[in-house]
C-alpha cells in the first residue's frame, strides 16, 4: 500500500460500539465512517496455502462488506469485547483500509463502557502499542466523552457548569445510565439496562413474521432495522391513546394516515416488495417505558432507572444531575423520546416532593432538563474529537515510550477531564 496516501500527524478517533463503529479524525463534528461492528473471517488457519499470491488480509472483511457474507461474527457484546483476536483484525482494517493512517505517527482516542475491566484496557494497550506500534493512545469512558461533547456546545458552555450530568447512553447492544460529577463517574450508581436498539429491531422483526409478511430470513433483520430508524417514534401520551389514533379512520373513511407503506428490495431475488408499517412504529420504542411487556425479567422503566441512579448519588449533586440529563447513542434518537422522558422523570420528582411537603415546610422545586444534542448519535465520538484539539490533550495520553518503560498497567487509570480542557 502506498504510504503517501496515509494521513500523518493526526489524532484518530475510534468509537467501537456493539452495533456500530464510528471512525474519523480529531476536530471534525461527525465521524468519517459509521460501519457495523461485524467481521467475516474466512481464513482457515489449519489449511496449507499453496497460492503464491495468497494475501491473508483478503480472507476477512468488516462492516457492510461483512454483513453480506454468510459467516459473520460480532466481536463485541453489551459493549464489551468478547473476541480479542477478531477485534484486533477489525482494528487492523479500520486503521489501514478506512482511516489509512500510519500508526507510528498517529494518536488514537478509543472508547470504553463504564466499569470496563482493567484487563480489557491493558489488552487494548498491548494491541495498539505492540501490534500497530501506535504513537500514543487515550482510552475515554463513553459517558464522560458524551457529557464533554454536550458541554462544548455553545448553549451549555455559556452556563459555566462543570462536567456534571447524568448520561443515558443507549446504542444497539446495551443501555447504561451513568451519573458523572465534575468528570468523575459515580460508579456505585451506574444502572445497566438489558434493552437496546437490537432488542427493538428483533421485536419489529417478530411482529412482521407474526402477521405473515413474505420476508425471508436474510432480509428480515436489515429491513426491521430500517423500519425502526425511518418510522419509529415514541408515543407522546402512552399506548392506549396511540392505538386509538391508529384505529380512528381518516376524514375520507380510509385507514388512519399513521400507517405507512415501506418498499424494500430483497437481497435474495433482487425484487421489490411493499408492506404496511403500523403499530410497530411506536410499540418497539415503548419497551423503554414498559419493559415488562417485552421482557418478564426486567420491570424497571428507563425513567425510573434514571431517577434511582440520581437518588443514589451524593445529595449535593442531585439537583445538578437532574438539570443535565444527557442523551447519547442511536436508540435515543426516536421522535418524541426526549419530551416523554423528561415528563416522566419530572412527574416522579414532583410526586416525591409532594409527599415530603408539610404545612410548615415545602422543598424547593427541582427542574428536570433532558438536554438535546443534534449530534447525539455520535456524541461519544464527537466528545473524543473535541477533546483531541484542546490544549494539553497530549498530557492525558499514554505514549509508546511510557508503555515500553512501565508496561500495560499505565492505562489502568486515565486523567479526570475538566470542562476547562
Amino acid at each position: 500500500m502506498d504510504n503517501k496516501c496515509f494521513i500523518e500527524n493526526k489524532v484518530a478517533i475510534i468509537d467501537n460500539g456493539t452495533g456500530y463503529t464510528k471512525m474519523g479524525w480529531g476536530g471534525n463534528i461527525e465521524p468519517t465512517y459509521d460501519i457495523p461492528t461485524v467481521i467475516s473471517d474466512n481464513s482457515d488457519k489449519n489449511s496449507v496455502q499453496v497460492s503464491k499470491n495468497y494475501n491473508e488480509q483478503l480472507d476477512f472483511c468488516i462492516g457492510n462488506d461483512a454483513l453480506n457474507q454468510q459467516v459473520k461474527t460480532y466481536p463485541m457484546k453489551s459493549g464489551i469485547v468478547t473476541d480479542w483476536t477478531l477485534m484486533e483484525k477489525f482494528w487492523q482494517k479500520s486503521i489501514f483500509d478506512y482511516l489509512r493512517c500510519d500508526p507510528d505517527e498517529t494518536t488514537f482516542v478509543l472508547t470504553e463502557p463504564p466499569m470496563n475491566p482493567p484487563e480489557n484496557r491493558e489488552n487494548i494497550a498491548e494491541i495498539f502499542f505492540e501490534t500497530f506500534n501506535a504513537k500514543s493512545i487515550y482510552i475515554g469512558v463513553q459517558a464522560v466523552l458524551a457529557l464533554y461533547s454536550n458541554q462544548m456546545h455553545e448553549q451549555n458552555a455559556q452556563t459555566g457548569n462543570k462536567l456534571t450530568g447524568c448520561v443515558l447512553d443507549s446504542g444497539d447492544g446495551v443501555t447504561h445510565i451513568i451519573p458523572v460529577s465534575d468528570g468523575y463517574v459515580i460508579g456505585s450508581c451506574i444502572k445497566h439496562i438489558p434493552l437496546a436498539g437490537r432488542d427493538i429491531t428483533n421485536f419489529i422483526a417478530q411482529m412482521i413474521r407474526d402477521r405473515g409478511e413474505k420476508v425471508n430470513n436474510q432480509d428480515i433483520n436489515r429491513i426491521s432495522a430500517e423500519i425502526k430508524e425511518k418510522y419509529g417514534y415514541v408515543a407522546p401520551k402512552g399506548l392506549l391513546q396511540e392505538f386509538e389514533r391508529y384505529d380512528k379512520p381518516g376524514q375520507d373513511g380510509k385507514p388512519s394516515n399513521k400507517f405507512k407503506q415501506y418498499t424494500f428490495e430483497s437481497q435474495v431475488d433482487k425484487k421489490q416488495y411493499t408492506m404496511d408499517v403500523g403499530y410497530e412504529r411506536f410499540l418497539g420504542p415503548e419497551m423503554f417505558f414498559y419493559p415488562e411487556f417485552f421482557d418478564s425479567k426486567w420491570r424497571t422503566s428507563i425513567d425510573e432507572s434514571i431517577d434511582n441512579a440520581i437518588q443514589g448519588s451524593p445529595i449535593d449533586t442531585r439537583r445538578h444531575l437532574y438539570s443535565n440529563i444527557v442523551l447519547s447513542g442511536g436508540s435515543t434518537m426516536f421522535e418524541g423520546f426526549t419530551d416523554r422522558l423528561q415528563s416522566a422523570i419530572q412527574k416522579r420528582v414532583d410526586d416525591r416532593l409532594l409527599r415530603y411537603s408539610t404545612a410548615l415546610s415545602k422543598p424547593q422545586p427541582i427542574v428536570v432538563q433532558v438536554a438535546q444534542n443534534p449530534h447525539q448519535r455520535f456524541s461519544v465520538w464527537q466528545g473524543g474529537s473535541l477533546l483531541s484539539i484542546k490544549p494539553g490533550f497530549e498530557k492525558v495520553c499514554k505514549s509508546r515510550q511510557e508503555y515500553l518503560e512501565y508496561g500495560p498497567s499505565i492505562v489502568r487509570q486515565n486523567a479526570v477531564l475538566s470542562s476547562g480542557m
